[in-house]
């Protein structure tokens, strides 16, 4: 491994002298290219350096040990700092080992997250809003933009269903493990009993698809256009800019009606379908490779229910890592950093294991 860090790190010092040759500068392309490989290798470079800063003082002070000669205060000394060097060096040792571990080259892009109703009529519509200002609000405390690509409100001020884009930088590495069956236990509003009702509602989160991440043949669509339903006074009734495409190939289907201009919609209509399509791309080639669908189980399987919220104990639990956290209110209004740190450091000790074996 250390071999491999000293080519990382020479690699590192080759990009610091190509940034600056005045012909990659000159050529865009190849200059931002080069940037995105430097801000790549730059966590591993300086993690390595402080390794071997901390190995230099361990093996400097293990020189002096072995040499002996040293008097008892001084050797106490020199004894503390070869341990304090030595579980330093470890601990670094095993930092290194996560930064080298594949990265997901899917991390950096926006996303595209889609909540339903599930069981429950109106209660899960309710929820699935709750779902959406939980996310969107934790989009604003990170200064991403949160953009609605589809939905389906309900009267009461929930959703049938609704899909919307966030867009910052690292957005899907944040969101990647929101996938699944979210439950809610509540006492409705409309409950006279004062009974808990249970409910779900489900997540499916997509990376961004550029055009040249899927290939569409345009031969392959099939574009319908409709009448918008719901809010948008007499406009709704009067122009067909509601759109629905399917991709005749695989089947899918997406539908966009929440702008008024028919463009508009196909625009947004289009960029859930690539999506989608990319997704199930990723999960072809997940299935076909035992060690990574090893990874992926409990990540990603919209049946599987993997949290629940429950608001009369002011309770969340997130049961593929056995986190149970009790501060519900402030996860609601967009507190999410302590839940998804949590999955993110579960999964990736999950990849290590992994990778070690």
């Amino acid at each position: 491994m250390l071999n491999k860090l000293t080519l990382v790190e020479e690699r590192f010092e080759e990009i610091n002298s190509l940034l600056y040759n005045p012909d990659v500068v000159s050529d865009m392309a190849k200059y931002s290219s080069l940037m995105k490989e430097h801000k790549t290798l730059s966590p591993i470079v300086e993690k390595f350096r402080e390794y071997k800063k901390t190995d230099e003082e361990y093996l400097s002070a293990k020189e002096m040990l072995d040499e002996g000669g040293l008097d008892k205060d001084f050797r106490e000394m020199v004894f503390e700092e070869y341990q304090s060097a030595g579980e330093q060096r470890e601990k670094i040792y095993e930092e290194l080992k996560i930064l080298l571990l594949p990265k997901d080259p899917n991390d950096d892009k926006n996303v595209i997250v889609e909540i339903r109703g599930g069981a429950g009529g109106e209660e899960s519509a309710l929820f699935a809003g709750v779902l959406y200002r939980m996310y969107s609000m934790y989009a604003e405390s990170k200064r991403w933009k949160t953009e609605i690509l589809s939905s389906n409100p309900t009267e009461l001020g929930g959703f049938k269903e609704v899909s919307f884009m966030i867009s910052g930088e690292g957005a899907y590495s944040r969101f990647k493990f929101e996938s699944g069956v979210h439950r809610v236990q509540r006492v409705p509003e409309t409950e006279t009993q004062g009974r808990i009702h249970t409910s779900t509602a489900t997540v499916a989160v997509l990376p961004e698809a550029e055009e040249v991440d899927v290939e569409i043949n345009p031969a392959d669509l099939q574009i319908d256009t409709f009448r918008s339903s719901g809010a948008g006074g007499q406009h709704v009734n009067k122009t067909e800019s509601a759109i629905r495409i399917t991709h005749i190939p695989t089947g899918t289907i997406v539908e966009c009606q929440d702008e008024r201009s028919q463009h508009k919609n196909k625009d947004k209509a289009m960029k859930i379908l690539r999506s989608k399509i990319l997704e199930a791309e990723m999960q072809k080639q997940m299935s076909s490779i035992a060690d990574e669908r090893k990874n992926q189980v409990g990540t990603g399987d919209r049946s599987e229910r993997i949290r629940t919220y429950n608001y009369p104990q002011g309770r969340l639990s997130d049961h593929r890592i056995g986190l149970t956290i009790y501060k519900l209110e402030q996860i609601l209004n967009g507190d999410l950093d302590e839940v998804i740190d949590a999955l993110i450091t579960y999964f990736t000790a999950e990849k290590l294991k992994s990778a070690n074996e």
